[in-house]
């Protein structure tokens, strides 16, 4: 048996090496007036991508059952990188944003440190405690509570994009744990309501919003960024100008190797090549989606959650990213998992990799060899995630009497074991 799933692993190389080619693409010229050298941000992208590699050989060293049984000390870390992040001479401000942790000649962007942390908790959270999540909104309101603090030390930074993804994959794996169908609507409204509370009282977030909605009424102050990017997309048609041969680059597009550097692909390379990167991410996220439903399938509760949470992750990252460069969302600051420029978001990317697939080479591992079969308490948690709601409202109806409270409603929303068989 191979140590290693080649499939996943090809996909990873695919993104970083084209990662690799069009950050050096998009960045020589202004790197070369900014730093003197053109290869600038080649160079600290190759060194961030050797440092990825060397912690996700580390990540896949750990046994799984060290991640779900030391859950808790990852929320502590999230929380400890939040509150530090916002102490003068410890985060470094950049572009009136307080999100860096200096240590020594890297900087690492504490919100993405978070977001690998966060999966971690929560699926550890999810396979010890799921079950109170079907009881009440009691059991619901312990993990939003924790997101919430989370979500609000990120917006004292200020970072609202990474708390719009970390949001969105905390609902998501929630949603799969078993919280019924009208309680996830609720949370859904009440939390999109909050953001656009939080973007009307920010003046800068709300001019974002009334640009994004018609970038070219002003195109040369606030929608200057957008319309640009715009530009991009137009000037690449079907098959682009060819790699190197961008014009938006050359000073006209900012951020052109980090946030908007998908403007930079479809210029050069067109609607194909967007099509190709696209495909490339679709096939990684169906890949992760597959490792979780075979998880729940065999019992392994945790890595079933936490495969979930990098699957939605990796592709919320990447619909919002595409979304901004191309118009359809608001402008909002986040990177192309193993795209962009950003040596934070390379390195986080690359662990959340090694943690799928140590989680993969575990269930191969566990379905050649009969001794590492499934353990009954492991058998127990997979059939009450892998029955139909029917099953979950029966363990339910157990738990409330054990603790006195009123046997909830049942609710015809299916099990995770069946939501994630069918995301898959």
């Amino acid at each position: 048996m191979d140590a290693v799933n080649w499939q996943m692993l090809t996909l990873v190389m695919m993104l970083s090496s084209i990662g690799w080619v069009m950050v050096t693409s998009s960045s020589m010229t202004f790197a070369e007036a900014t730093y003197g050298d053109g290869w600038f941000f080649a160079k600290r992208y190759a060194l961030y991508w050797c440092l990825g590699i060397l912690c996700a050989v580390l990540v896949a060293a750990v046994p799984t059952v060290i991640w779900e049984k030391y859950g808790s000390l990852f929320l502590i870390g999230a929380l400890l990188m939040l509150v530090l992040v916002l102490i003068p001479g410890i985060g470094r401000k950049v572009n009136g944003s307080q999100r860096w942790l200096q240590l020594g000649p890297l900087g690492l962007q504490a919100s993405e440190m978070v977001k690998f942390c966060a999966i971690v908790f929560y699926a550890s959270f999810l396979a010890r405690r799921g079950q109170e999540t079907l009881v009440d909104w009691h059991g619901v309101f312990k993990p939003l509570l924790v997101l919430g603090v989370m979500i609000f030390l990120l917006l004292l930074e200020p970072d609202f994009g990474a708390s719009v993804v970390l949001a969105a994959t905390v609902m998501a794996m929630l949603f799969v744990a078993g919280v019924r169908l009208w309680q996830f609507i609720i949370l859904f409204v009440a939390a999109l309501g909050g953001l656009m509370l939080i973007a009307t009282l920010s003046p800068y977030r709300m001019q974002r919003l009334i640009t994004f909605l018609d970038p070219w009424a002003d195109q040369f102050n606030s929608g200057y960024q957008l319309t640009q990017s715009l530009i991009g997309f137009g000037r690449g048609q079907w098959t682009g100008l060819g790699l190197g041969n961008s014009v938006q680059k050359l000073f006209y597009l900012p951020e052109a190797h980090t946030d908007f550097i998908f403007a930079i692909i479809a210029e050069e390379f067109g609607l194909v090549g967007v099509a190709a990167i696209m495909g490339i991410f679709i096939a990684l996220v169906i890949c992760i989606l597959n490792v979780s439903q075979r998880a729940m399938a065999g019992g392994k509760v945790f890595a079933s959650f936490a495969t979930f949470g990098v699957a939605v992750m990796f592709a919320g990252q990447a619909f919002i990213n595409v979304g901004v460069a191309s118009g359809l969302l608001p402008t909002k600051g986040l990177t192309m998992p193993f795209i962009s420029y950003g040596g934070s978001s390379l390195l986080v990317s690359c662990v959340l990799m090694a943690l799928v697939m140590r989680i993969d080479w575990e269930l191969r591992l566990a379905s050649m060899n009969p001794s590492t079969k499934m353990s009954g308490e492991q058998k127990s948690a997979a059939g009450v995630r892998s029955g139909r709601r029917q099953t979950a409202a029966g363990r339910t109806k157990s738990y409330a009497s054990e603790h006195g409270k009123p046997q909830p409603a049942d609710a015809d929303k299916p099990s995770a074991a069946t939501a994630l068989q069918g995301a898959a």
